[in-house]
């Protein structure tokens, strides 16, 4: 059977621990067999990115912003724990933060969902979207130590030198050693956060809600709240009212309790950090944090795909041991067949799209048929089935697309 051919490259990242190891076994097994695949490969495995002061990850996201798709498979961001593991020089950011941060998009993260596996959220019956601003906040930290009793301030100094807009407030007075930190974001990006959320709304015909905490926050978090109200009342407001579907504001902890008692099926967008532990909580409410898809949108079109969990570091030790792991890869397929899609679409190879759909489908009968790992055998209704280990899983996989 002939392969089918690509005519532009992915930018391929690759990554850490099992991740790194299941990404190869799923090209060897699932990808490679039926596709002449093109990509410009850059390891972000943590020991090269070590190697190359993390230069790496900026060639990477440089790469993507040139050729317009990437895929991209979960790595280690190093804690003091790591760096002693790894004999890094440094505790290196975090490769997603940095890539995000070249390419200021918003993250899009929706369950898998496959029937006989119900959300642990009973009243949840439909998809729950998230939409996380990939830009800022703590990800893009100044961190500080403080050894003893003194003052702490934040200063402006603006560029053009108009002494009228510099700005000195005094954060804390310590009586003795502490920590401190500082956050910061830009209205551009926020704005480009806002119009993907509104854009990706009306695309799909959900409703969009979003939260913030402005009511302590009132200059960091309000900034968010009242760009988006500017930009949905106008660029949007007579769009989303001839669709029928709604934006809905509230605060934070309002919001998760509104979650929780939901139907699902709208778009919850959330800050930098809120939307890195909300899509966790979601994705396991869901049934498993390998059953995630996640998308990273720029205002450009630019888009990178990626598993949205770790790199499954228990497991990894177990394979180190000779062990067979039951490690879930359904997250880093839809990630692949999201990115030769979207490759597909570009490049207007309905072949190679066809493929991508073909895959996922394969994978969920997969599952449907009973062959799973072990996180998602024990969530099953009814008789539970027992857990394959990961070869053996994309091994059906294998079997089903020669079908």
């Amino acid at each position: 059977m002939a392969k089918i051919q690509m005519k532009t490259p992915l930018v391929e990242m690759d990554g850490d621990e099992m991740t790194r190891i299941l990404w190869k076994q799923i090209k060897d097994t699932l990808i490679l067999p039926f596709v002449d695949l093109k990509t410009e490969y850059y390891d972000l495995g943590l020991k090269h990115r070590d190697e190359t002061d993390d230069k790496i990850t900026v060639e990477s996201a440089e790469a993507t912003k040139k050729y317009g798709v990437a895929v991209k498979c979960a790595t280690i961001t190093p804690n003091a724990q790591r760096v002693e593991e790894y004999s890094l020089k440094k505790q290196w950011k975090s490769p997603n933060g940095t890539i995000r941060a070249i390419l200021d998009g918003t993250v899009f993260r929706a369950p898998i969902m496959v029937k006989g596996v119900s959300p642990t959220v009973r009243t949840w019956k439909k998809p729950l979207t998230i939409a996380r601003h990939a830009y800022g906040d703590i990800y893009k930290d100044v961190e500080m130590n403080i050894p003893c009793a003194g003052t702490l301030k934040m200063t402006f100094e603006p560029s053009d030198g108009d002494a009228a807009k510099r700005q000195e407030e005094v954060v804390f007075e310590y009586k003795g050693p502490g920590v401190a930190m500082a956050m910061h974001n830009l209205e551009k990006s926020i704005s480009s956060f806002a119009r993907a959320c509104f854009k990706y709304a009306l695309d799909t015909k959900q409703d969009l809600w979003f939260s913030t905490k402005d009511t302590i926050s009132k200059k960091y978090d309000q900034t968010f709240k009242l760009i988006f109200e500017d930009v949905f009342e106008k660029e949007f407001k007579a769009g989303f009212e001839k669709e029928g579907i709604t934006y809905f504001y509230t605060l934070i902890d309002d919001a998760v309790a509104r979650v929780i008692r939901s139907e699902g099926g709208f778009i919850w967008a959330c800050k930098n950090y809120d939307g890195d532990v909300m899509s966790d909580m979601v994705s396991t409410a869901f049934g498993s944090l390998a059953m995630m898809t996640s998308v990273l949108v720029a205002p450009d079109g630019t888009t990178e795909f990626e598993a949205a969990h770790g790199t499954v570091t228990k497991h990894y030790y177990r394979y180190l041991k000779g062990e067979q792991t039951s490690t879930n890869p359904m997250a880093t397929i839809f990630a692949w067949t999201g990115a030769l899609k979207k490759r597909g679409q570009l490049d207007k190879l309905p072949a190679l799209e066809a493929f991508a759909d073909r895959l996922e489908q394969a994978s969920l009968d997969t599952i449907r048929s009973g062959i799973m790992t072990g996180d998602l055998a024990g969530l099953v209704e009814g008789e539970r089935p027992a857990p394959v280990t990961s070869e053996a899983f994309l091994k059906a996989i294998r079997t089903r697309m020669e079908a």
